[in-house]
Formats: structure tokens, sequence, C-alpha cells
């Protein structure tokens, strides 16, 4: 069983908002976290046919009969009479904290129920997959490389990934985004996700590839809004700041899981993946969502961008909390590297950021320049800038 470091800041909201919101993909483990933190909340799961023709009929009565203690409502999009009726039982006792607990993997649908019914009345957690800390920490064996491998879903990395993986993307494609009323053509859609995958951390160019696909950029967009929206894919954007330099402005797009990446590619092994060309974007994927994951937890409103000028200076990352930022670079090979670390060192000046770190798969933490050090990944496994 997986020790989620989402529990603490779940129980933060829960202290702090009469109802909490977890979001996330559909596997992650939000009923898993849910029903571990709180034991003793009656569970309801609204996709059930029979309860949601109850709360379809009657929204307001069922919550008055059966949240006296409080309930975990999973799928709540699934009922959107829901939102409306919780406001009514939120109101009745507003100063009252930590009664309703929402699931849902469909972002959009709860989103809107929700700054349409809630705004104001709940606390939003989006529930990532395992970080390399929690997978270890629930297995002690779980070496971060077959993290890296199969991804951070739970299930994925108990067995073979790929299996996993297709029987997911098959649920994902033809049920999913039907049921939440988003028109996509299946065949389309994977082979969008697949030349995304060729093109892991490249700048999205829409107008590339919908020439590619045979489709117009409007459907490649939406159709990347979509994937963005349920947690497929993740827009990087660039940090923009005005210091007279040519700026690169067209956003980053990644597969968010490298699980996903890995099987659309057909890469099975850490060996096929140490001879694939996508290797370092697949690293720098894999380093990138493990930091953000733990990021988001601890710094709730920091923001993450990439930085990159016409004229080729590149930071990989770059997360703001508040007036502060921190650069990063990540290798797929040791990362010592001194022209990376002389390049890095001007994006810290450019940026005015605190410090940065070149990030390599070599154990060891040691000092490249004044402001510029190298990190193994081994000492990232829990590890985030002061």
């Amino acid at each position: 069983m997986w020790q989620r470091l989402a529990g603490q800041r779940l129980r933060a909201l829960w202290r702090q908002f009469p109802a909490v919101l977890i979001l996330g993909a559909r596997q992650v483990g939000k009923t898993t976290l849910a029903r571990r933190t709180f034991p003793r909340l009656p569970y309801l799961d609204l996709e059930e046919p029979q309860l949601r023709e109850l709360f379809t009929a009657d929204p307001s009565f069922q919550i008055e009969s059966r949240g006296k203690p409080g309930m975990i409502l999973d799928e709540a999009q699934s009922v959107p009479g829901v939102f409306p009726a919780l406001r009514g039982a939120i109101d009745a006792d507003r100063s009252r904290h930590g009664r309703f607990l929402l699931l849902g993997s469909a972002q959009p649908a709860l989103v809107r129920g929700v700054s349409e019914s809630l705004a104001g009345r709940v606390g939003i957690l989006e529930l990532d997959p395992l970080t390399a800390v929690e997978a270890r920490r629930g297995s002690p064996r779980m070496a971060w490389r077959r993290l890296w491998l199969a991804g951070g879903f739970p299930d994925a990395i108990r067995g073979d990934f790929r299996d996993w993986w297709e029987a997911y993307l098959r649920t994902y494609i033809e049920r999913d985004l039907p049921a939440l009323g988003i028109a996509t053509e299946p065949l389309l859609l994977r082979r969008l996700l697949t030349m995304l995958a060729h093109q892991q951390g490249g700048l999205f160019n829409a107008s590339q590839l919908g020439a590619a696909l045979g489709v117009s950029y409007h459907t490649v967009q939406r159709y990347v809004d979509v994937l963005e929206q349920t947690f497929v894919v993740r827009r990087l954007t660039p940090y923009a700041r005005n210091i007279g330099k040519r700026l690169v402005k067209a956003p980053k797009l990644y597969l968010r899981d490298t699980g996903l990446v890995h099987h659309l590619l057909g890469i099975t092994t850490l060996d096929d993946l140490a001879s694939h060309p996508i290797r370092g974007q697949s690293w720098e994927t894999f380093v990138i969502e493990d930091l953000l994951r733990r990021e988001r937890l601890i710094h709730p409103y920091s923001s993450a961008h990439f930085w990159r000028t016409a004229t080729g200076e590149e930071a990989d990352l770059v997360i703001e909390r508040s007036a502060d930022r921190y650069a990063f670079e990540f290798k797929a090979g040791s990362g010592r590297d001194a022209t990376a670390a002389r390049r890095l060192e001007r994006c810290i000046t450019d940026l005015d950021a605190r410090a940065g770190w070149i990030v390599g798969q070599l154990r060891g933490t040691e000092p490249l320049l004044p402001s510029v050090s190298r990190r193994g990944y081994e000492q990232c496994i829990d590890w985030l800038p002061p």
C-alpha cells in the first residue's frame, strides 16, 4: 500500500473548507487516498447505477439523509444536480468544515460544477501519480528506474506496464471521453498521442501537427486542450521576463507520464530505453514530473515554466515561488557537463534566480560553478530547493 504525500495537504484543506475536491486521472489512487485518510466517512460511488438514479431523482434529500457525519462522493460529475444540492447543504451550516469529499477524474465537468455552484466553499487537491519517494516507501525494493520505465500509476508498476497502458488508453479514448460529452475520433487521437510521444518536450506547433495528421490546427488545439484538462498532457509555458532578449513564446508539450510515452513508442525494457533516441526527453519528463508533483504539495502556489532565448540559452525548468526563482537542467548521463553548467549560469543571471541545478544519473552532489551544482537523481528523490 502506498503512503501518499498528498495526505497531509488533504487534511489541511479538510480543516479549512466545508468540501474538498480531489482531482486526478483515473486509477491514480484518489479513492484509496480518500478512504485511508477518512476511513469512517460513508463512501458513495455515483457511477453505480442505483445510487446515480437515487441522487439524480432527489440529490438534496440524499445528501441530507446520508451526509450527517459527512460523505465521500466518487465521480461526482456523473450527477450534475449534486453540486447545487451541496451548495444548499453547506450554506445551511457554513461554519462547519470537513463535510464533503468529492472525487473525480474528469476535470472539465467537475471544475464547471464547482465554479458554478461551490465557488469559495471547496478546496481543490490535484492528485498525481506516484513520486519516487512514495514508491520507495511503499515498496523498499522499488527502484526509481522502474518508475521511470513504467510510469507512476500504481497498477502500472506492479505488472506488465504495457498491457496496463493499452487497456487504460482504450478505456480513456473509447469510454471516458464520450462519457464526458467530448467528441473525438479515437484513431486520430491515438495518432496524435503517438506523435506527441515522438516529439516529447518539444515546442507546440499546432499547424505542423495538423498538417501531419491531415486536420486543421483548430482540431489539434482542441484535442490538446482535452488531453491537458484530463491530466494526460502538461503544457509548460515559457517564463516571460523583460530583459531585452528575444524569447521563445511557444509552450512545450509533455505527455505527463513516462510509462505512456514508452508504451506508445514500443519501449519495453530499460535496455530498450537506453538505446532509444527519446531517452533524453524521457529523462527530462520523469524528473520534471517528480519535482513538480512534490513541489505542488509543499508550495501549492508556485508556478513552473521553461526558459529559452532565440540564441539558444535554455533552462529545462524554472520554478517560481513568489519573488524567488530556481533553474534546472536535466541530463540523462552524468550531469558533469561544463558547457551546460556555463549555459545554465547565464540563464540564472538573466532570470535573477537564486540558484540552479543540473540533475543527472550519477550519485552525489557537487558544485560546478558558484551558482550551479550537479545533483544525482538519488539525491533528488525527497529533495526540493529550500
